[in-house]
């Protein structure tokens, strides 16, 4: 294939047609395509955009470069979330059980940490035994006995997307609207869903900082998806503070559990419910907002989606017993209080500091090879707007060793502000709803 006429057309503003994309994405996942010249594609992309054709072509080219889940009749609706991710965003380890306790099901596929982010995977991977690498058949029979599956990407599903992925991460484009809407976009219509929610996050914590940046990705996946026969919605969520206290993949998969079991952290609870809503609208098991809150509130009371997340983590060769005795996930060696210097006002938590601290403290990758340690990380009690005295506690560090524990201190130094009067309003943490017919916010 030729591929040097396509970079030339596209560095040059011009659209490739479905079939040169089509033959393009088949040749470069066979191994046809240099890595070289997919890269300055890719570059030419993130410079020039795509055009609306040009992002259904690549995005069903990628679908068909691998295999689908297919369900028979008899599952219930199928519905899931997905997150452009965040810190201490550890919204899929309530959510998906939760739902899928309502009687929804949840064949839930989720990343791995990626920069300063948190991954779903990495945090379910620190349950004892937790397998998230389940072949598409033994991920399928998973849904159809129990409701739910927390996997990851296999090889068998759109494996253009996971070269593409990596070549992005390596070439400076991952922050590319259209290539992340078909990335994101690909895999979940690989998984023959009948509804999807979007969790697009912004302020200083996400990938997509502002706003306008967000609605726009949240518009583009919505558009695919409906172009798709997948009715989609997204919520704009805020990132501009970690979401929740714990901060690392054992310290809020603990966290998730003690939610789980109705214990667990407002903010977190509050978008938990609002994805949730969303969920079971587009399953059709609610007609309204509040009766479905209602719902989820319920059986979140009622200790059943604490249950169905045992009954995934045993399946997924896991230890149950983590949902009564927390203390077996990976534990810090080291754990030390960081206080207020001074007393006044918590006017900022800056979650993009936390995040790359957590990175640096071994609790994610710098290189996709490195070896995660699972026990370390934040716990934040403090909030913008709390009033704070000097030598209060504010959050806790948790490290292997003595650098470690430098390191999370003087992170907290910088993410923690405190100021002598209150700052101004947060960010409301569900500020906006897209769907195909248009964005409106939301009070």
């Amino acid at each position: 294939m030729l591929v040097i006429p396509l970079i030339e057309r596209k560095r040059d503003g011009a659209a490739l047609t479905a079939g040169e994309w089509s033959h393009l994405i088949t040749e470069y996942t066979a191994g046809h395509v240099p890595e070289y010249q997919m890269a300055a594609l890719l570059m030419a992309v993130f410079l020039n955009g795509l055009t609306q054709g040009e992002l259904d072509a690549i995005t069903e080219a990628m679908i068909g470069s691998g295999s689908r889940f297919e369900f028979g009749s008899a599952v219930p609706p199928r519905i899931d979330k997905h997150s452009t991710g965040g810190v201490g965003d550890k919204v899929s380890l309530v959510l998906a059980p939760l739902v899928a306790s309502c009687g929804v099901a949840v064949p839930m596929m989720s990343g791995r940490g990626l920069g300063h982010t948190g991954g779903t995977l990495d945090k379910l991977e620190s349950i004892p035994g937790f397998r998230t690498d389940l072949s598409i058949a033994r991920a399928r029979e998973q849904v159809e006995r129990i409701g739910c599956a927390l996997i990851a990407q296999t090889e068998e599903i759109v494996p253009a997307d996971r070269k593409l992925y990596a070549l992005r991460n390596a070439t400076a484009t991952i922050e590319s609207i259209p290539l992340m809407a078909a990335s994101i976009m690909s895999k979940k219509m690989a998984e023959d869903l009948n509804g999807l929610v979007l969790d697009i996050k912004r302020g200083s914590g996400a990938f997509l900082p502002e706003l306008q940046d967000g609605l726009g990705l949240a518009q583009t996946m919505v558009r695919l998806g409906e172009n798709r026969g997948c009715p989609t919605v997204a919520l704009v969520t805020a990132m501009d503070r970690p979401l929740g206290s714990a901060c690392g993949n054992a310290l809020e998969t603990a966290e998730a559990i003690r939610t789980l079991r109705g214990d667990g952290p407002a903010d977190l609870l509050a978008v938990v419910y609002a994805l949730g809503v969303e969920m079971l609208l587009l399953a059709g098991l609610e007609q309204d907002g509040p009766a479905a809150q209602r719902r989820l509130e319920r059986v979140l009371g009622s200790g059943a989606a604490a249950e169905k997340f045992a009954a995934i983590v045993e399946l997924q060769e896991g230890d149950p017993h983590v949902l009564e005795q927390p203390d077996m996930l990976p534990q810090a060696r080291l754990r030390e209080d960081y206080v207020a210097p001074r007393s006044g006002y918590v006017t900022q938590v800056d979650p993009r500091f936390i995040g790359r601290a957590v990175v640096e403290l071994g609790g994610g990758r710098q290189k996709t090879a490195d070896a995660i340690d699972y026990s370390v990380g934040f716990v934040i009690t403090a909030r913008p707007g709390d009033s704070v005295v000097g030598g209060e506690p504010l959050a806790t560090v948790h490290a292997r060793d003595r650098e470690g524990v430098a390191v999370g201190m003087r992170t907290l130094q910088q993410a923690i502000v405190i100021e002598s009067s209150p700052g101004g309003a947060l960010t409301p943490l569900v500020s906006h709803r897209v769907t195909r017919d248009g964005v409106e916010t939301v009070d």
